[in-house]
């Protein structure tokens, strides 16, 4: 990339991190340090304003970056990405974010501890909760750094490796200091960027080709080196039974995921009413269908107008497809409406990244200091040393965060959310569809269907072709490869529900009737929700 394009894009990121950072400042001068408004920013959000929250936190980096490179590279199939994060939000808005809501405090431990005995529930879905959020983060991670690179020419891995770090720091510091406040806001300012750009991209690729959605498809076959098969099934997942399987369980790990990940069920906490829960996601649902609609148009864009092979030229993975459609839209290389096109949709990728992780990170904090640190020492743990602890467990989080980026930095950004919903389809949800409608459900059931989904989506995903294997895995060069899919969703997540039921009929403690129905009332109902 040319000077301009580094100079306009570094000034762009720049500000956008004043902004935030002044942000962050404000919500820090306007916090009581209670536990409530650092992890739940007072409950103070209309439903506007947290569904555009919502649909920041939802549209990550994988969405803008990933999903539009897997369309370019591979057509039909990288759409299932679009289709399955979409159809997710059925399952939110129907089955868990008014119950969520009613039920629980702050995290989804909450939830199953509300009739459970704390201690062993919370351990094991805090476990779980730090699991998905830094898998979810990596993706991050790598995000920031493909685009760092494409800025720089490519070829740059110092220059990849601090950007990561700095993503890793400025997250710290937008969680420590401004908590769920200031966290909120800058992904409402993200979201509303995100839509701006992606609404101004889809707008230009299609006055390229006229308003004729037929003819970009067509142009994308044309200059993809596929043919026709671009546009069919099978192109990635095709290849025989095992891709057919990996396709199976792709779907199921995106559509069940949303559900069980920790950063889209905290936002729930942060409206005052269930029934404000409830039109939060109505909203979120309107911001993210219209745009995963839209990043469709931009994947089949890149490989219609950039072409297949210079999307995957610049980025094996496919990550700089959008980036690079936005240099070509403007009017292409040394071009100024290039370079400043390609300037605003990095910053605006950037601005993506910057506010996901702030998102994940919290989360994350708030399951290690609520859940796992203040069940170890309920008696001490007051609400000003949790969320001392909470501050501190976010850098933690954010350096495990950073070291794994630097290793999986040649991955598809929109895979490894794949792999991060796998686990919280396999972990969380089912434990937590256990807890809000099975009236015998157990203490012992609920430690082992979070234990019993989250072992083996994690073993079945390290001794599968992601970590080694095959050309394109984290260790190319050794194979102990034993596990065919790429996506352990098909059996980790029936082995979460067989080992809740397993748990729950084997165990030797009465369910607690009583208080099952207390928490249906409080779940239906809202009575005596926080």
């Amino acid at each position: 990339m040319t000077g301009d394009h580094q100079t306009l894009a570094l000034l762009l990121f720049s500000a956008f991190i004043a902004a935030t950072l002044a942000i962050t400042t404000w919500a820090s001068r306007n916090r009581h340090g209670s536990a409530e408004e650092f992890y739940a920013g007072g409950r103070l959000f209309s439903p506007m304003e947290n569904g555009f929250a919502i649909a920041g936190d939802y549209m990550s980096a994988a969405s803008f970056l990933g999903i539009s490179g897997l369309i370019a590279l591979f057509g039909y199939d990288g759409m299932l990405y679009s289709v399955g994060f979409l159809v997710a939000w059925l399952v939110v808005l129907l089955l868990v974010a008014e119950l969520v809501r009613n039920c629980g405090r702050f995290t989804l431990a909450d939830v199953v501890a509300s009739r459970m005995s704390e201690r062993p529930v919370r351990i094991a879905s805090g476990t779980a909760s730090v699991t998905v959020s830094v898998l979810y983060l990596v993706a991050q991670m790598v995000g920031a750094g493909s685009l760092v690179a494409l800025l720089l020419g490519g070829s740059s891995a110092a220059a990849r490796t601090w950007t990561v770090i700095g993503v890793g720091a400025l997250m710290v510091i937008y969680v420590s200091l401004g908590g769920m406040r200031a966290t909120t806001w800058i992904q409402i300012v993200k979201a509303v960027l995100l839509m701006a750009g992606a609404v101004t991209l889809t707008v230009l690729v299609m006055v390229r080709f006229h308003g004729d959605f037929n003819q970009l498809l067509v142009s994308a076959a044309d200059r993809s080196g596929h043919g026709k098969d671009f546009l069919a099934p099978g192109l990635k997942y095709g290849g025989g039974w095992i891709a057919r399987f990996d396709f199976i369980s792709l779907g199921l790990a995106l559509v069940l995921g949303t559900a069980g990940l920790p950063h889209i069920l905290t936002r729930f906490y942060t409206v005052p009413t269930a029934r404000a829960a409830r039109r939060s996601v109505v909203w979120s649902i309107g911001l993210i269908g219209s745009f995963y609609l839209m990043t469709i148009v931009l994947g089949f864009g890149a490989a219609a107008i950039v072409g297949s092979d210079a999307v995957r030229t610049s980025n094996a993975a496919g990550n700089t497809a959008v980036p690079l459609l936005a240099l070509d839209l403007g009017g292409g290389a040394g071009s100024t409406g290039g370079t400043v096109l390609f300037a605003v949709v990095a910053a605006i990728a950037f601005a993506t990244i910057l506010a996901v992780v702030a998102g994940i990170t919290l989360a994350s904090s708030a399951s290690v200091a609520h859940d796992l640190y203040a069940s170890l020492r309920r008696k001490h743990a007051k609400q000003r040393s949790e969320v001392a602890v909470a501050r501190t467990a976010a850098a933690g989080i954010g350096a495990v965060a950073i070291g794994l980026g630097l290793l999986a930095r040649d991955l598809n950004v929109a895979f490894l959310v794949g792999l991060a919903f796998a686990v919280a389809a396999s972990a969380n949800l089912p434990v937590l569809l256990y807890s809000l409608f099975w009236r015998d459900f157990t203490t012992r059931g609920a430690v082992w269907s979070v234990y019993g989904g989250l072992i083996p989506a994690v073993l079945l995903v390290l001794v599968s072709p992601v970590v080694s294997g095959a050309p394109g895995a984290l260790f190319p060069g050794v194979d102990f490869q034993v596990f065919p899919l790429e996506n352990p969703g098909i059996v980790s997540i029936p082995l979460g529900f067989l080992a809740g039921w397993l748990g729950t009929v084997l165990s030797s403690e009465s369910p607690d009737r009583a208080k099952h129905a207390e928490t249906e009332v409080r779940s239906l109902t809202g009575a005596g929700a926080v």
